[in-house]
């Protein structure tokens, strides 16, 4: 045997090949007589006619669960959803959010087309002829982008009217491929998601077929695999991984103060001179709260006559250790009892209780208008259940907020019985939005809140605080549900625009008052799970002042439409969305005036407070 029969591989002892020599043995194919490859652009145009003829992949195997083509009844279902995210919502959103929306729709969409889907394959397991499905893909592949573009413009110009509607300028960035693109992300993200949770199990249960029956095998590896998805999504995804890290970005904050913000001079505010609650423990929000108390020399320059400091207690949900016990809603309660008889605030004219937001904020506007209202004969307590975003309070412990409240007010109200009857001040109560349910939740009715208070001042109530949901349920016939007429207005009114709406029911309105304000166009008021499948009241007709006529219900599609509302409710000026503004003014005149209030006065706080609201 020669050496060349024993070395089969390339000679190197003739030296360093040229360079066709390298190209022909890359390319055996040349040397064998055969036509060359044809150029890129050629390949790429006869892969895009081949595509054409047959737009779709058939999985040559039943065990491909991640490498298929999606389902095409699934993916109309999801294009379809996406159309109808499109559609025009409460308030304006920018066009980031309109493609999250639609991803998170258009996901819906696919898993509710592709269970149709498997289900129609079960019960009747037909399939289409190839040319059948052919000339749908086609169909869809045509039409669906053309549509989709077409959607999206026609959704700018509906925005643009919905801006119009609530006074913002028209002008609109509305970027038509970024929005297909975030949603088409969305989708693909999410199937693949799916698809590796279904190919996890298909291995799970055909493992477990080696040691059990198959019946058992599917049973037990389908139980497995659900629970480890719950687990995986609710313990680790929410609770290790949303809400641990909102804890620690508001627990961070709640350490900080507010640009301008400093520590009150007067021994009547919360973590002033000889006050029970360190200046350093009141938190972010408590410190603005007390931080922000407006001086004697402030109401009187504004009212025109002698005025005093107002009484300002915040109590922060970490208390200091000699006030901690078992309790820590008595306990606090207890400590603003305290405080409230250090300051001398039962010698006031007014006391209110007000409920706070999840991250215990106060509307500075409704405490101003009050305080400059009364010349400073007023006080304002407040405490604080939680320092997380009033989404995660809601989600985690909302319950918390009636609790706390309910503690504080039944407090209060054992510490006014104590008092003569003729040297007590006024009760109210006043919350916005998580704040206004902490107030509701604290009593068993409207007709126990009237009874148990002077009035009371709510704004942005959500869905779910149980007086408002009373209130709306049990209307006046006629009455829309985003301005509910309750027993003729004989003591409870909604209002958007206070100044008119207040005035509306003609027939007299007694004491106690309770007002809430409440705008038609406020996601916060309106978010409910119900949502998901039920058309809501408020978008029957008539519709609200302003809610664009070309909004429409989609099953799903309103619910997350409503939930990113919600994130962007700020975003437009008073009264509309979640902003309430100046209304207090309006809201606090009509509840509990003090003696000689007139309507001019009313015009003059409000534009006062108004333009201080600029500044918040």
């Amino acid at each position: 045997m020669t050496s060349t029969d024993r070395n089969t591989g390339p000679d190197r002892s003739a030296g360093p090949a040229s360079g066709a020599e390298r190209g022909a043995r890359r390319r055996p194919e040349a040397t064998a007589g055969t036509p060359p490859r044809p150029p890129l652009p050629r390949r790429a145009a006869e892969r895009l006619l081949a595509f054409a003829r047959r737009p779709y992949w058939d999985r040559p195997d039943p065990s491909y669960r991640i490498r298929r083509w999606p389902d095409l009844t699934a993916l109309c279902f999801a294009t379809v959803f996406f159309w109808s995210s499109l559609t025009p919502s409460l308030v304006p959103r920018p066009w980031y959010l309109q493609g999250l929306v639609g991803g998170i729709t258009a996901v819906i969409g696919y898993a509710l087309g592709s269970g149709l889907a498997w289900l129609c394959r079960t019960v009747a397991p037909w399939r289409p002829p190839a040319r059948f499905r052919t000339r749908c893909w086609q169909a869809y592949w045509l039409l669906s982008p053309v549509l989709a573009v077409w959607f999206i413009s026609e959704s700018a110009r509906m925005q643009r009217q919905l801006r119009v509607l609530q006074g913002l300028p028209p002008s609109l960035t509305w970027h038509t491929p970024m929005i297909a693109l975030i949603a088409l992300g969305l989708l693909l993200a999410a199937l693949l998601v799916a698809r590796a949770v279904r190919l996890g199990s298909a291995t799970l249960i055909r493992q477990l077929g080696r040691l059990m029956p198959r019946p058992a095998a599917y049973a037990v590896g389908a139980l497995v695999s659900a629970l480890l998805v719950l687990v995986g999504v609710r313990d680790i995804v929410f609770d290790r991984g949303v809400v641990d890290i909102a804890d620690r970005i508001a627990e961070a904050a709640n350490d900080g103060t507010k640009d301008g913000i400093r520590r009150p001079v007067s021994r009547l505010a919360s973590g002033g001179p000889g006050s029970l609650i360190p200046w350093e423990d009141l938190g972010f929000q408590g410190r603005n709260f007390a931080g922000s108390t407006p001086t004697r020399a402030a109401l009187t320059a504004w009212t025109g006559r002698p005025a005093r400091d107002p009484v300002r207690v915040y109590v922060p949900s970490a208390l200091p250790a000699a006030f901690q016990d078992d309790s820590p809603f008595a306990a606090q309660a207890r400590l603003a009892v305290r405080e409230l008889d250090r300051t001398g605030a039962f010698d006031r004219a007014v006391l209110a209780v007000a409920g706070t937001t999840g991250t215990g904020w106060v509307d500075p506007n409704v405490a101003e208008a009050l305080e400059y209202m009364y010349a400073g004969d007023t006080a304002i307590v407040a405490v604080q259940y939680s320092y997380l975003p009033s989404w995660v309070s809601f989600l985690v412990d909302k319950e918390k907020a009636g609790q706390a409240t309910r503690a504080l007010l039944d407090a209060v109200r054992a510490r006014l019985d104590s008092l003569p009857a003729g040297h007590r001040p006024r009760l109210v109560v006043t919350g916005e939005s998580l704040g206004a349910y902490a107030v509701e939740a604290s009593f068993d009715s409207a007709d126990d809140l009237l009874a148990s208070t002077d009035g009371a001042l709510l704004l942005g109530a959500p869905d779910f605080s149980p007086i408002s949901r009373e209130i709306r349920r049990d209307r006046d016939p006629g009455s829309p549900v985003w301005r509910p007429r309750y027993r003729d207005g004989a003591h409870i009114r909604f209002a958007q625009f206070p100044e008119t709406d207040l005035a509306r029911p003609p027939a007299p309105w007694a004491h106690p008052r309770a007002v809430y304000l409440q705008n038609a166009s406020d996601p916060v008021v309106w978010w409910s799970p119900d949502l998901l499948l039920d058309k809501p009241a408020w978008l029957d007709e008539p519709l609200g002042p302003d809610i664009t006529p070309e909004i429409t219900w989609f099953p799903f599609v309103a619910f997350w439409q409503t939930s990113v509302d919600m994130a962007v409710s700020y975003g437009v000026d008073a009264p509309h969305g979640h902003r309430y503004g100046a209304g207090a003014v309006d809201g606090w005149a009509a509840v509990l005036p003090p003696p000689g209030w007139t309507a001019e006065d009313t015009t003059r706080l409000r534009a006062f407070i108004g333009h201080r609201a600029a500044a918040y």
